[in-house]
Formats: structure tokens, sequence, C-alpha cells
């Protein structure tokens, strides 16, 4: 598989460059299984994508005129208890919280009691029943590292919708790391986003293009 490599400054420009590359270095199928099955998205094989400065404000991009905004931050505050706490409205399947909730706590206090240098302060999403879902957990794993002084995130998505998942779930995350980094007492460091299955989906191709200045 190819590998594609984005280097971003913020969560703004990393959004924008990924666009970009999916339109113009993606591959196009028709989805077998999965969310708009039947219809088609296109993707790219595998992506790496370093954020060097995630905290930046705003965390949302900043479309074009015309183009209806991938998220807001009222969206974004409204999903950080499905990020970070185990309530479940009614009608979801689950939420990343109800993974998370502990791990958060249990990770802040192996940092603060135990030392910065350790390999084990990750935290998975999901179980060995979620492949029985019809729409499983996209998100799957935040590894962490302190490094520098600051705490880096490094986050997996088995599926990544690029328009309107991308900028909503690492704004979210990033608040969550904020917070993270906070209580322990060290500094705001990087993003590194790995995915196997980045995409668009057909609907939003004509938008992605104008939100990304493309002819």
């Amino acid at each position: 598989m190819e590998i594609s490599i984005v280097d971003a400054r913020d969560l703004s420009e990393a959004w924008f460059l990924c666009l970009r590359k999916t339109l113009t270095e993606g591959y196009e199928y028709k989805i077998d299984r999965g969310s708009y099955a039947g219809q088609h998205r296109k993707g790219l094989d595998f992506v790496v994508v370093k954020i060097r400065n995630p905290g930046t404000r705003p965390l949302t991009p900043d479309v074009p005129q015309g183009v209806p905004p991938p998220t807001t931050m009222d969206y974004i505050e409204s999903y950080l208890p499905y990020l970070m706490t185990a309530h479940r409205a009614e009608g979801e399947q689950y939420t990343y919280g109800q993974y998370l909730e502990k791990q958060i706590s249990e990770v802040i206090r192996m940092y603060k009691e135990d030392g910065h240098n350790t390999n084990q302060a990750f935290m998975a999403v999901g179980d060995s029943q979620s492949i029985f879902l019809s729409d499983p957990p996209c998100l799957r794993g935040i590894d962490t590292r302190i490094r520098y002084d600051k705490l880096h995130f490094v986050v997996y998505f088995r599926s990544w919708d690029l328009w309107a998942g991308f900028p909503s779930n690492l704004a979210a995350i990033q608040l969550l790391k904020e917070y993270m980094a906070g209580e322990i007492g060290v500094g705001d460091g990087e993003i590194i986003a790995v995915s196997k299955g980045m995409h668009l989906y057909e609907y939003c191709w004509e938008l992605a293009r104008i939100a990304a200045r493309m002819e």
C-alpha cells in the first residue's frame, strides 16, 4: 500500500492538505459494507498526519464563502462528553467515552505518580464485541507520550470521514489533550494521526474541491 505523509502546522492546515491529497492521489471505490453502502468514496491507502501545533486557534477550518463549514465549536463542545464520559444517549450503540473515561484518569495518574518515561500509557477504544456492531468505533486508540516536557497524542482511526469527521474528531481530541496535559503538569504537544481508511464520500467531492481551492 502507498503511505501518504502530511506535515501540517495546525488542525486547519491538516484538513486542507488532506483534502487536496485525497482528491488528487486517492482511489475511488464502491462501498460494499459500512456507511453509505452502494455509494462511492475516494480514499488513501494509508496516511500519517503530523500536526505540529494542534492547539492553534481556531481549531476549526476557515472555509471559503459559500461552502458550509464541516464543523463548529458549538458542535465540538457538545461532542466532548461523547469522547470523555461513559454517558450514552438513547439510540447510541456506544460512545468513545465508555471506553476512554477510566483510562483517561489512569493515564494522568500513571504519568503523575510513576514518571514520564513509559510506553504503557495507551488508551484503547472498542473490545472483542465491537466487530459485531453494525457500525463499529472508527477511533480505535489514543497512544500518548511525554517528550520534551509536552504531552503528545498518536491516534488511530480504522475508518475516517475526512469531510466532517476529521475536523470534529481532532478538535475534540485536542481539547482532551489540553485537559490531560494540564492535569499532568506538562505542555501541550503534537498530534500524529494514522489511518488506513481516510476517505471522502461522493456527496462532498465537489464541496471538497471548492474548499481546497482546486480547479
